[in-house]
């Protein structure tokens, strides 16, 4: 879209005296060496963020940062360099320091179209400047009021509200322009319940690629009763059982197991390097049948949408397991190239400070057949983890740990007591072939999910339905 084109070269461009000739100067100077590609990454990020505690709004931010970075690949390695600096004399310093990397192989561009800005996903603009102060101020009181009306137990509410304008302008040695401009919003609310003496929480909240009107009063009201109720129900919990038992996995946000525990697996470069539990496995049975997986980086307005990724290739619906057969990966340009397979559409970076690399977008298992209180009626003994808070993966087992925020005992078809304190421990690719049922009810999150890889934190999604997992899964607990 011109009018795209035009803001990020109002923004990023101008300002600084650089155009097409200038870029393709520095492009040429990287290329002095032989390279199998390089580009230039420009962008401008605008954030702001409220946060509400204790009825009062204690802090507000606001900050503006852009920059370039510089890149060249040869072969598998890579030569980086960035600055805060936007100008042709940075842009000279940063080409020398990159082009020092050394010489392999020949050269594979692609030629395509000289612009690309990919699918209209979202709209082009800074959300911040959809509500004034007071707006904001009032939204976040809001949040505060219906909590504390919703049960005279909750004590304490801290509420957050935050916004991203993103502009990236994207200048590749093959000759493509692309540039995107990528809008994010973000509404968090996490309760405190008190009981005889006894203290829960409960979290919610949600967001996207849209402006803050999204926030209306049934949104807010939404994410304040998913909250409260959680730490309401928390409070009634008992000790977690702990032993090897059948597990359901509630629709939404628990795909986030599904996420680390298998996405991180089927991304390019841990397969390219032959440390993932998929490697080479591709057309081969990795779940049970049933079972797909896609990344899907178009949803229009999903947090973990990209019209374009930050190496100007068109986001994709990307199939990883179809049916329980592994189908393909996740991959940037470089993984691609050196696996001799397209791009998908997933080479990301958390700034222009970062090298891109393949990332997840929105990544989830498509619906099945089954009604979910059939599922939940088919389990004699079991539990029923409806929320997940935090969760660590190792890549090359596929080991994992796990911790519900929310989760249920399972007795004779039905869900007896909350409890508390569950975590659990598997292994993601038997998890894939343990899955006995697949729920009807595909549901995505909310849009709260930050991925980390390498130290780098991007906006994703993540989804599922209902889904039974019939052996494998050992639930750790403090009960017996």
């Amino acid at each position: 879209m011109h009018d795209d084109f035009s803001v990020a070269g109002d923004l990023l461009l101008s300002p600084y005296a650089l155009g097409d000739a200038e870029l393709d100067a520095t492009l040429a100077r990287i290329a002095q060496h032989d390279v199998d590609y390089a580009d230039l990454y420009f962008q401008y990020t605008r954030s702001e963020s409220w946060s509400l505690e204790e009825g009062i709004v204690k802090s507000g931010s606001f900050s503006i940062d852009q920059g370039v970075g510089i890149r060249a690949v040869s072969g598998d390695k890579t030569a980086f360099a960035y600055s805060d600096d936007i100008g042709v004399e940075a842009l000279t310093r940063a080409a020398d320091a990159v082009r020092a990397i050394g010489v392999q192989g020949g050269v594979g561009r692609v030629d395509v179209g000289r612009r690309s800005t990919g699918r209209a996903l979202y709209p082009a603009i800074d959300p911040a400047a959809s509500l004034d102060a007071v707006a904001k101020v009032a939204l976040l009181e809001k949040v505060e009021r219906r909590a504390r009306a919703m049960d005279p137990r909750v004590i304490q509410v801290m509420a957050g509200l935050s916004t991203e304008y993103d502009v990236i302008y994207l200048a590749r040695l093959d000759g493509v322009r692309a540039c995107d401009i990528r809008p994010l919003s973000r509404l968090s609310v996490y309760v405190i319940a008190e009981q005889d003496g006894r203290r829960e929480q409960g979290a919610s909240g949600g967001g996207g690629r849209f402006d803050l009107g999204y926030f209306d009063d049934e949104s807010i009201d939404r994410y304040v009763s998913q909250a409260v109720n959680q730490a309401l129900v928390n409070l009634d919990s008992r000790p977690a059982p702990a032993g090897q038992m059948t597990v359901v996995l509630g629709p939404g946000w628990p795909g986030v197991l599904l996420h680390e525990a298998i996405g991180h697996g089927l991304e390019g470069d841990f397969n390219r390097k032959g440390t993932s539990a998929f490697t080479g496995r591709i057309g081969q049975r990795v779940a049970a049948p049933g079972v797909t997986v896609v990344d899907d980086g178009t949803l229009p307005g999903r947090r973990g949408s990209i019209s374009i990724d930050d190496e100007g290739v068109q986001s994709q619906n990307t199939v990883l397991i179809e049916d329980g057969i592994l189908k393909g990966y996740m991959q940037d340009a470089m993984n691609a190239r050196l696996m001799g397979v397209a791009p998908t559409g997933n080479g990301r970076r958390e700034s222009y400070a970062h090298i891109p690399m393949p990332r997840m977008t929105n990544t989830y298992m498509l619906a099945g057949s089954h009604d979910p209180q059939e599922i939940i009626a088919s389990v004699k003994d079991g539990l029923y983890a409806v929320n997940f808070g935090g969760g660590q993966v190792d890549i090359t087992s596929g080991k994992f740990v796990f911790s519900a925020s929310e989760a249920w005992r399972i007795e004779n078809g039905k869900l007896s007591y909350p409890v508390k304190g569950a975590t659990l421990i598997g292994n993601g690719p038997d998890v894939l072939h343990n899955v006995g049922m697949v729920g009807s009810d595909l549901a995505l999150d909310a849009g709260v999910g930050v991925c980390g890889k390498e130290g780098q934190s991007i906006p994703v999604g993540v989804g599922q339905p209902t889904l039974r997992i019939d052996g494998g899964l050992t639930v750790g607990g403090t009960g017996g």
